[in-house]
């Protein structure tokens, strides 16, 4: 967070390589590989298992239960996301990305996910909540060393919920959501803001 809102330019490594030098701005909104994205952001960037479809109404993201439509200028702006039709991608949704369906007007159901408030983390300018989702979580080894540096418990979850196919998923809310622990809300994905990585090498679905 110091190097973001300190540094012009922000460089990211691993394991002594260099992984992405940039604005802290495209760090976050476009980072190279799985590692950079998870590592950019806090809360950190949800990562799913997920797999590309193109129908006859345009494409559609699907991580288990979780079915969201992406609009047009996805697929322009990612044009590699055209070779990845019936394939394996990993899904990346910043918690800033979602919000309480009963804030947002006429949001379309293909942008919409449904689950139940396990947490509520009530921050006075946002509110954080916690849930699951019936999706297994994208398991790579950019994600493992993430989860290690948080803790070896954090690991043990995510590994946990891949066995189980369930993901546990944070959103930072408007404040004046209503949403309490236990409830069932509605919440609204903002899909031109989804993140695509190849499932296998970990790098970032942009151009072709």
């Amino acid at each position: 967070t110091e190097a973001m809102t300190m540094g012009d330019r922000v460089a990211v490594i691993r394991k002594g390589e260099l992984q992405q030098v940039d604005s802290p701005q495209t760090l976050y909104e476009h980072p190279l590989n799985l590692f950079v994205a998870g590592f950019i952001g806090s809360p950190a960037m949800n990562l799913l298992e997920a797999t590309l479809h193109r129908g006859d109404d345009g494409w559609v993201a699907a991580a288990g239960d979780v079915r969201l439509e992406l609009p047009a200028s996805t697929l322009s702006e990612r044009a590699g996301l055209a070779a990845y039709d019936g394939k394996p991608v990993v899904l990346g949704i910043r918690p800033e990305d979602m919000e309480d369906a009963s804030l947002v007007a006429d949001a379309p159901a293909g942008h919409r996910l449904r689950a139940e408030v396990d947490l509520r983390e009530a921050l006075g300018s946002d509110v954080i909540v916690h849930f699951a989702v019936g999706a297994r979580p994208a398991v790579t080894e950019d994600v493992k060393e993430l989860a290690v540096d948080v803790g070896v418990e954090a690991l043990q979850k995510v590994q946990e919920h891949a066995e189980s196919g369930r993901t546990n998923v944070v959103a930072r809310l408007n404040p004046r959501t209503r949403a309490q622990k236990g409830d069932t809300i509605e919440l609204v994905v903002d899909t031109t803001r989804l993140h695509f990585f190849d499932a296998d090498t970990g790098a970032g679905i942009y151009s072709g």
